[in-house]
């Protein structure tokens, strides 16, 4: 990503001690970026701590991380970064450095050569060997040169040397390595830096310090951890914790919150205000479309109720506006009945997913007209608005102005040929329609000519003294999201402007002013007011909730691309209105999520579009369940079928579904369905002491709406159950003496009470599910609270129902079929047909260690091949055709490790 805005990097002083690691990644980074820099060597004495590199500004501030340098030279050139290279320098700080620095000590202290030298960085090397043959890109963050790679090969480089270090197992980490070290910018820093003399220097210095201390090493993956050895030691006091909340029982959990409706603001307690994205009422949601607005919203929501905070969560259809009116046109109908239509097929949808709204509305009423003119008169009054004359496009065929939605052209940014006169949806540049090239009217497609005409714009740059402390005072204090906070900081530092708030259209909120009657407000200004009359359609007392921020939090969830919009733009309006506003605490964005290797299409077929779901025969929580085991939180991620089958036959029927439903068969089995007296021993505590932390670190993660790492708790408990139930099998000591039948019945109800406690963890996530579970195992409704303990809430004699299985298997033949049907033009475009074969087919057995090594030697053989034609400027059909069969290789690798094709990308510090 650039950015015309350069950072100011005149007169910066660098300060490096040559022989350190440190250095060097730092001098390849101020040559690679081109940075002007007065380069000072200095005696590693002088630099604190030695080794250290120092970057002094010219505004006099010093810079002392090497990983902070090198991202300044970059940002100095205008290379803002991306949140992959971010990640990776998260990795390398946190993983790669520390293991490199081990490797380093024992090849300069301990003598030790070649591959013995980089024995500590087999997990770490073959990671990067992953990402860079899966995503078949030369570079570590995309297609060209950014600084996690410079970073990343600085680590590198001291302990390797070259590529013949490498195991030849490696070979798309040895083309990287080798690409980097032949760049002039490496090459130079490698020369100045690692000179025998100082080497030596610095192995003296490494002499007298203790060896590293390397950590558990764990790879960066999005499964959930496995391994029993790498968990930490349990606490004498967290044993005998864990052993007393259990004895306290369900009479130690707090009492269910019910609250009366409408729900309002209750004093005293903690009032949660959840909103989700208005969707667009012209088209039906995709599987992304939900996860990143109302299915996130409605965990988190149904998260809060299980705290018993006094929640309230509202959405509905967005109505006004372009779209609609593009919509009627294509489907001959008035924009008030599309807006009918396709709001029930939206209500119909949600409810169908289990989303608990407590009200869906819709922005066509006549409380949306009042309180969006009641804020623009406010604004008006205050001088936060402006009149000016403006050019656009206007349509002499249809003998009307064309609103943003109206036009369709080349961007002028990314020059995608599809943009939209607002925003190109490829780059998700916003644009001004006039910018489009080759722009063409959308209804008659003739070519639009330009006029002026009069419009009312938002005074941003006027409201920004009102923005800047409430927005540093919301990032200081809520929970945002890392792209959320990044994409409102770059609004902020590229300068706000004037926002035009007005349209020339007849469908939307009339705007009530003089010399404008035959406009409407743009619906970006009126949309996100949507949320107060939402509200107000639910109940007369909404001012309660929407001008009360002394008692209400607010959270929004969206999908990024609205973010600027409820960050800025949203705020701005609210703020100058002066009239008490609640304004959003926490901002929750998520990524992308594609389908399969492309898009959701619904005029290609392509993808799972809401109306669909229910038609497959998977129900609604397996739908939930997979759409939140691989939400888009950090980056972008893939719907595949096959790892949906993956993820229900492993995780739902042989992890969790197996082990509610043993705990509740040995119930009724063993001890006549009725749960048996235990007698717990120190295994037994350490079990609910693990539990126990399990249960925290959900809570921890939900508090900061990281829906999907909680799920890994939910997961990793029912994975303990499983292990406890095996190695104690209580199927084998119910039939010995009495010791083993009291031995049995401990662990059978120990079983049971987790299996209780999983069913209210898994309310958020899977409802219906968590419901058969309570109606399974009869659990009073007075334990479905979430509290901090695990605690015994079935005790001995408590009476279970009949237990049935709660997941049924996905079959491949069925995941194939259903894989066909919403290919759509995908899967013509993959077909022998298009002119793009596919590799040839190949039988894939997950975890066959022999194909697993052979396809990704041949993954990475296609990516450098592929590369080499782009590098030559090759035709695009023969370059198409052999991205495909890339595209194919790295499927049936996915297919092959058991994994989803989705392209797996650094984390930083791995899940505990």
């Amino acid at each position: 990503m650039t950015s015309s805005r350069r950072c100011p990097v005149a007169a910066m002083r660098l300060r490096l001690a040559p022989g350190g690691p440190a250095a060097l990644k730092v001098l390849a980074a101020a040559g690679a970026a081109a940075a002007p820099v007065r380069l000072e060597w200095s005696c590693p004495s002088e630099l604190s701590p030695p080794w250290v590199p120092a970057l002094e500004l010219e505004s006099g501030t010093v810079l002392f991380s090497p990983n902070a340098i090198c991202q300044f030279f970059f940002l100095s050139r205008g290379e803002e970064p991306t949140d992959l290279s971010n990640q990776w320098l998260e990795w390398e700080v946190t993983e790669l450095e520390p293991a490199a620095s081990a490797a380093l000590y024992a090849r300069l202290v301990q003598g030790r050569k070649g591959l013995e030298a980089v024995e500590v960085l087999g997990k770490l090397l073959a990671h990067i060997e992953q990402n860079l043959a899966r995503r078949g890109t030369g570079y570590l963050a995309g297609d060209t040169k950014s600084v996690a790679d410079v970073v990343v090969w600085g680590t590198l480089f001291p302990v390797l040397q070259d590529e013949t270090s490498l195991p030849s197992e490696l070979p798309a980490l040895k083309t990287w390595f080798q690409s980097m070290t032949l760049s002039e910018a490496c090459r130079k820093a490698a020369d100045s830096v690692l000179i025998p003399r100082a080497l030596q220097e610095f192995t003296s210095y490494l002499q007298k310090q203790p060896p590293p201390c390397l950590p558990v090493q764990r790879t960066t993956s999005n499964e959930p951890e496995e391994e029993e050895g790498s968990e930490r030691a349990l606490t004498e006091e967290e044993i005998t914790a864990a052993a007393s909340a259990w004895a306290r029982g369900a009479a130690a959990l707090p009492k269910p919150w019910q609250p009366q409706k409408p729900v309002l603001p209750v004093e005293g307690m903690r009032n949660i205000l959840i909103t989700s994205a208005l969707p667009y009422v012209n088209n039906v949601p995709h599987l992304g479309n939900i996860i990143g607005c109302v299915l996130s919203a409605d965990t988190f929501a149904r998260y809060c109720r299980l705290r018993n905070w006094n929640t309230l969560y509202v959405c509905g259809t967005d109505e006004y506006g372009t779209a609609t009116e593009t919509k009627a046109l294509e489907e001959g109908m008035t924009p008030q009945e599309i807006c009918n239509k396709y709001h029930a097929i939206h209500a119909d949808i949600y409810r169908w997913f289990d989303i608990s709204f407590d009200y869906f509305g819709r922005t066509t009423t006549p409380h949306q007209t009042r309180i969006a003119q009641d804020i623009f008169k406010r604004l008006l009054a205050r001088g936060f608005l402006l009149e000016d004359t403006v050019e656009q496009l206007c349509c002499e065929s249809c003998q009307r102005f064309l609103a943003d939605r109206f036009v369709e052209g080349t961007c002028p940014f990314c020059s995608y040929r599809e943009a939209r006169g607002d925003q190109c949806d490829k780059c998700g540049k916003l644009i001004n329609a006039v910018e489009l090239k080759s722009p063409q009217c959308k209804l008659c497609r003739s070519v639009p000519v330009v006029k002026a005409t009069r419009h009312l714009f938002l005074d941003l740059p006027k409201l920004e003294e009102q923005l800047e402390p409430w927005l540093e005072q919301s990032l200081a204090t809520g929970d945002w999201t890392p792209n959320a906070r990044y994409i409102t900081r770059s609004w902020i530092r590229d300068g706000l402007k004037p926002r035009c708030i007005t349209r020339d259209l007849k469908w939307g909120t009339p705007v009530p002013l003089d010399g404008f009657q035959d406009k409407v407000f743009y619906v970006w200004f009126d949309a996100p007011i949507g949320y107060l009359s939402i509200t107000a359609n639910y109940t007369q007392h909404w001012e309660r909730w929407w001008k009360n921020p002394q008692q209400v939090e607010l959270y929004n969830f969206m999908a990024k691309d609205n973010v600027p919009f409820h960050s800025v733009v949203f705020p701005c309006s609210l703020l100058g209105a002066e009239d008490n506003y609640t304004l959003v605490n926490h901002l929750i964005a998520t990524e992308y999520l594609n389908y399969e290797d492309g898009k959701f299409s619904k005029s290609r077929g392509v993808g799972v579009f809401g109306d669909m779901a229910k038609d497959t025969g998977i129900p609604a929580d397996i739908w939930r369940f997979y759409l939140l085991y691989l939400r888009p939180e950090g980056q972008d991620s893939a719907f595949s079928w096959s790892d949906l089958m993956l993820k229900n036959n492993s995780e739902l029927l042989n992890n969790l579904g197996n082990f509610i439903n043993r705990a509740g068969m040995f119930v009724c089995k063993f001890f006549g369905g009725t749960v048996p007296s235990m007698v717990l021993t120190l295994d037994d505590k350490r079990l609910l002491a693990r539990v126990t932390l399990e249960l925290r670190q959900y809570h921890q993660l939900l508090e900061k709406v990281r829906i999907r790492d909680a799920l890994r708790c939910v997961l990793s408990i029912s994975r303990h159950g499983n292990q406890y139930i095996q190695v104690n099998e209580p199927w084998k000591r119910i039939k010995g003496d009495e010791k083993d039948r009291q031995r049995a019945g401990t662990v059978t109800g120990v079983a049971v009470n987790m299996a209780a406690l999983l069913a209210v963890m898994v309310q958020p996530y899977m409802p219906s599910v968590s419901s058969a579970i309570q109606g399974q195992l009869h659990i009073p409704p007075d334990c479905f609270v979430l509290s901090h303990d695990f605690t015994c809430t079935l005790p001995p004699g408590h009476h279970v129902g009949t237990v049935s299985p709660l997941f049924q298997k996905l079959e491949n033949d069925q995941v194939e079929a259903l894989r066909r049907r919403f290919g759509g033009g995908q899967a013509k475009q993959n077909s022998p047909a298009s002119g793009s074969p596919p590799a040839p087919a190949t039988q894939v057995t997950p975890g066959d260690p022999q194909l697993i090594q052979l396809l990704t030697e041949e993954v990475a053989k296609q990516g450098n091949h592929v590369r080499q034609l782009k590098a030559n400027k090759a035709e695009k059909a023969q370059v198409d055709a052999e991205v495909a069969k890339l595209l194919e290789l790295k499927k049936q690798l996915a297919l092959a490790e058991g994994k989803s094709p989705e392209i797996p990308v650094p984390k930083g510090k791995s899940k505990k």
